[in-house]
């Protein structure tokens, strides 16, 4: 892989895995303009709890409230597109003692890079 291409990817890497950690922040957990934002008007979800979540569905939970202190590890980015990558990576939830894998779908669209899907499996470890 040529040298600029590498420093783009790490950049991206950094970039997305940011972007993933900023959406575990209460301040933007409960902020509907900041998901609204950050999330796809196609987004969809498969959560850990077994249902399936669209944009809507996240930005009204915003208003049942309930925040979470979770901590992201072992990050990883695939590039499927020039303009659509895979994020992999860990959640340690403490708040309700469990352990997630985790995988978003991201794409650069209009000029900013959006959630477009994302899945959490709940894991024994």
């Amino acid at each position: 892989m040529e040298m600029r291409n590498m420093d783009k990817t790490v950049n991206l890497k950094k970039y997305i895995k940011g972007l993933e950690e900023k959406l575990l922040r209460p301040e933007v957990r409960t902020n509907p303009e900041k998901l609204n934002e950050l999330l796809a008007d196609e987004f969809f979800e498969y959560g850990s709890s077994g249902n399936i979540f669209s944009k809507n569905d996240c930005i009204d939970a915003v208003k049942i409230g309930g925040t979470f202190k979770m901590t992201l590890h072992n990050f990883n980015m695939h590039t499927l597109a020039d303009d659509v990558v895979l994020a992999t990576f860990q959640i340690n939830d403490e708040t309700r003692n469990r352990h997630t894998l985790r995988s978003s779908i991201w794409k650069y669209k209009n000029g900013r890079w959006q959630l477009f899907f994302h899945q959490g499996t709940i894991t024994n470890v």
